[in-house]
């Protein structure tokens, strides 16, 4: 991995943009749990459920069409304390996704499913967010598997497990409840700039 420990080697920018303990790298470090899976975007569904006035399913093509599709530049901060600047996601925002589904009174929270298993939680009211989005494409270049192609959450301001690869559809949900990593005694809300890595540190 290239990377920049010192932030003596920083620009008075990238230092400003470093969350605390975080170190810049200039390459994009592979992490995942598990298998990578390999999928194919003629089979792919992404489906909306839970405490949802009527149930969402959508192919691929109907997926990309919902709404305008956006560059967002945005930093990523991963929990192991590499951090890359000025990534360009390509996709479509989720806020404009939320705007075809109809929320039931009350519901707050969402699980954003992913296949192969993985979850992961958040407010339902930190995806409506101008950086965050649901992103198909990196720089240019489509989504490589290995980052979590063909498609996957970004949420800048949470630590990058949040940032769900191969995501497969949200649940809405009443009552919060701990994804993968969070079960696991990760911290719950995943801020970079608190430094809300693991429960209790």
């Amino acid at each position: 991995m290239a990377s920049t420990p010192l932030k003596s080697n920083l620009t008075p920018e990238e230092m400003r943009r470093l969350p605390p303990g975080q170190h810049l790298t200039h390459k994009w470090p592979v992490l995942t749990f598990g298998n990578v899976p390999r999928i194919d975007t003629l089979s792919w569904q992404f489906r909306v459920f839970g405490q949802v006035e009527q149930p969402r399913e959508w192919t691929w093509d109907q997926f990309q069409a919902l709404a305008a599709v956006v560059e967002v530049v945005s930093d990523f901060h991963c929990v192991t304390h590499w951090s890359k600047l000025n990534n360009r996601w390509t996709g479509i925002r989720t806020r404009d996704l939320l705007s075809h589904i109809v929320p039931r009174r009350g519901v707050e929270f969402v699980m954003v499913h992913a296949f192969g298993g993985y979850t992961t939680n958040l407010p339902l009211a930190a995806l409506r967010d101008d950086d965050v989005l649901f992103a198909w494409a990196h720089d240019g270049e489509p989504l490589p598997p290995e980052h979590g192609g063909p498609l996957r959450l970004v949420i800048p301001k949470r630590y990058a497990w949040k940032s769900a690869k191969w995501v497969s559809g949200l649940e809405l949900l009443a009552d919060d409840q701990p994804g993968f990593w969070e079960r696991y005694g990760y911290h719950n809300d995943a801020d970079p700039w608190s430094e809300q890595r693991y429960n209790g540190v």
